[in-house]
């Protein structure tokens, strides 16, 4: 039975949401917002912005959001079940109060629905490495493993928000004294025009007031690991040395299973120093072949609500 689904994609990272509107493959509508992870802005925010995403996917496609008949729906900081649940059920309470209907909701995580689109649902590996990280595998029987993906509060090794992080604790060691100089300082009195670092509390004060943050710190960082700057070249290839061992750790624990891996992510899908770093030590791997990804994340939400719709025809 053949059928023009209209879906609608939606993958929701640490630092930006992206969504897509497609009829039978064909997209229809595209947006990009903010952040609707749930470490960030909590699960209210994140359902509101998220309603407001399907709102605006459906109005630039110009149909009622009645006629979609899936929306995926993939959100950093969602893994557990009843995170999923809640998220799902906000967003159906926030719609239904504005009048609007949505049907078929379903919500996973960020990492499951780029694992679909990368592998095109083979068994296989899959790091990302944006503003946060994650390892994570399908295996022969269907069950999915991973490793890392425990938010930057905790974890997250090697992401672009942990090079922002290890980054600004280089300027404060090299403020104090306990460090030695590094050029990042410079380059953020210059990206950050209330900063004065003659002044080290205007810094604290612009991190408090996230008028600087992790991931705006990230790409000065490597701009001057590029520039051949000591201590951020050193946070780089510590930063690539933490996602080659989380992809190490990830064919352990799958006992073998998975010997290929495909890296996604803002950090990975441009050619910058840490992927070169990186890919470098993959391609020496004699343990684990590195993949060139099939599609997107949001290719693989549509893939993941087309599927369900086609199952329940």
């Amino acid at each position: 039975m053949e059928k023009n689904f209209i879906i609608i994609g939606i993958d929701g990272g640490g630092s930006k949401t992206r969504g897509t509107l497609r009829c039978n493959g064909e997209t229809m509508a595209e947006t990009v917002s903010g952040t609707t992870r749930i470490g960030s802005v909590g699960f209210v925010e994140s359902a509101e912005r998220l309603v407001n995403i399907i709102v605006e996917l459906c109005n630039k496609a110009k149909i009622d959001s009645l006629e979609v008949d899936s929306s995926v729906i993939g959100v950093a900081g969602v893994w557990l079940q009843e995170e999923k649940s809640r998220l799902q059920h906000l967003i159906i309470t926030i719609a239904r109060n504005r009048k609007i209907t949505i049907n078929d909701v379903i919500v996973t995580s960020d990492a499951e629905i780029a694992l679909e689109g990368a592998l095109e649902g083979k068994v296989g590996g899959l790091l990302i490495g944006g503003t946060g990280s994650i390892t994570l595998g399908k295996i022969s029987n269907g069950q999915i493993i991973r490793c890392g993906g425990w938010g930057i509060e905790l974890d997250d090794e090697g992401s672009g928000a942990w090079i922002g992080r290890e980054g600004l604790t280089a300027v404060v060691r090299s403020l104090d004294g306990r460090g030695e100089f590094t050029t990042l300082c410079n380059m953020i009195e210059e990206r950050f025009p209330t900063i004065t670092l003659s002044n080290p509390r205007s810094l604290v004060s612009a991190f408090t007031e996230k008028i600087i943050e992790y991931h705006s710190v990230t790409p000065l960082v490597m701009a001057c690991a590029e520039s051949g700057d000591k201590i951020c070249k050193s946070i780089v290839e510590e930063a690539a040395e933490h996602l080659y061992h989380n992809i190490l750790t990830l064919s352990r624990i799958s006992k073998g299973k998975i010997n290929s891996v495909a890296c996604v992510g803002g950090m990975l899908e441009k050619e910058t120093i840490l992927s070169k770093i990186l890919f470098h030590k993959l391609d020496e791997s004699i343990a684990i072949k590195r993949l060139k990804p099939k599609g997107s994340a949001l290719d693989g939400a549509i893939s993941f609500g087309s599927n369900l719709l086609l199952e329940n025809l």
